[in-house]
């Protein structure tokens, strides 16, 4: 890499996707960064293998195209045109279709091959420097600087550190930053499936009592197979049963829980399990640290919100970066650090709740809460407002939104 990295601008600690996005948006405004991750970048995931997709809504692709990602990643992904929200297969559909002027709901992307493609521009870019496989020995925040020594000895320094290192954060622990964190009695299945009739660019959200049920669109296969995301949420002790029983099983389940409405379906991956929890930090910074994404805040993927709220911290800490920068300030100062814990935490904690709040409305079970459930869909879906505020929120498009988030260099 074209950087003396000992001494950064910034360090990021993980190179996830948040990780990786973050080191190219402070790139793009001409500051120098180093990223430390343990991972074996010949390790990579394997977009045959591996389940996850992500939508990326309008707000956080706004974000990809000003920092010269969007043509890459469009060959890549999958618009959704439009969110059907039903309560399981009872009639009373919500539907969420954006207006003729306006661009899709949002954007399917594999997450390897969206992690694939920031690392290879992570690569190639001259001010950002990778120290990979490495792991941190020792971190010393002091008074002006961090000092940071790997397991190969190398040693760097930078006014401030950032922790894109998930949702075990080792630097959030050493901080000292609070969280509040509960488990949901709940496990998300992921797996890819191939289905006889087209999706129509089509995201179906349906509500069970034991979970939702997401089928999420994606681009056909080069045989022109049409192929779909499945995120299958279930009661946590019925999880590793799904992911066991036979293929054949497991596809019959899953033709009850579409009704057949996609044809005859197949499964394309492994079955992939995730315990499902909440956690959210009292704070996002502390001494010459920020937390962006996992490390910060997880909610249910019932939205699936989020990337993209991991990739608005990532607009709002580059913002408050470049702008403290071309004042004079020091990267780590507390005027910039609190800056962005103020602009992200109420952000992060409304989004937070409100998903939480809709997986208890959605989990309960029985008749009653069915009739309240679609009682919830039909009000939305008869007042405009309400509805365009709905859509407004999916597209990530509400709040006060970082000038990257729309589609703007700081």
């Amino acid at each position: 890499m074209g950087i003396d990295s000992r001494n950064s601008d910034i360090i990021i600690l993980g190179a996830g996707m948040i990780g990786l996005t973050q080191a190219l948006t402070l790139a793009a405004h001409g500051l120098r960064v180093a990223i430390i991750d343990r991972v074996d970048p010949a390790n990579l995931p394997n977009p045959q293998n591996d389940g996850r997709v992500s939508a990326i809504n309008s707000a956080s692709w706004n974000m990809f195209d000003a920092i010269g990602l969007a043509d890459k990643l469009r060959p890549h992904g999958c618009d959704i045109a439009k969110i059907l929200v039903n309560d399981g297969l009872k009639p009373g559909t919500l539907d969420f279709v954006p207006g003729d002027d306006e661009g899709p709901m949002g954007i399917m992307v594999e997450n390897a091959v969206l992690h694939r493609l920031l690392f290879q521009a992570v690569q190639a870019n001259a001010d950002i420097a990778l120290h990979l496989p490495a792991q941190v020995t020792s971190c010393d925040r002091k008074e002006h600087r961090v000092d940071i020594t790997l397991d190969n000895g190398q040693q760097l320094s930078a006014p401030l550190l950032v922790a894109a290192d998930g949702r075990g954060s080792r630097m959030r622990e050493e901080a000292g930053i609070i969280m509040a964190h509960w488990q949901y009695d709940h496990s998300a299945i992921v797996c890819k499936i191939a289905h006889e009739k087209p999706h129509g660019n089509t995201a179906y959200e349906l509500f069970f009592p034991s979970g939702p049920f997401a089928i999420l669109p994606m681009l056909d296969d080069e045989d022109g197979k049409h192929r779909s995301a499945v995120v299958w949420t279930v009661s946590r002790k019925d999880g590793p049963a799904y992911a066991k029983i036979s293929k054949r099983a497991f596809v019959a389940e899953m033709m009850k829980k579409t009704g057949g409405f996609l044809g005859e379906l197949e499964l394309l991956t492994d079955r992939q399990t995730y315990p499902l929890g909440f956690h959210h930090c009292s704070h996002l910074t502390a001494d010459r640290l920020a937390l962006i994404g996992d490390a910060g805040h997880g909610i249910h993927p019932i939205a699936g919100q989020g990337l993209n709220l991991g990739l608005r911290d990532v607009a709002a800490l580059t913002e408050c970066l470049v702008e403290g920068a071309r004042t004079g300030l020091d990267l780590g100062d507390l005027q910039i650090l609190a800056r962005y814990d103020r602009w992200r935490s109420l952000d992060n904690m409304m989004v937070s709740a409100s998903t939480d709040l809709l997986t208890r409305l959605f989990g309960l079970p029985g008749e009653a809460s069915s009739k309240i459930r679609r009682m919830g869909i039909g009000l939305v879906q008869r007042i405009p407002p309400l509805k365009a505020q709905f859509m407004a929120e999916a597209k990530g498009e509400t709040g006060d939104l970082p000038k990257l988030l729309r589609g703007e260099l700081v």
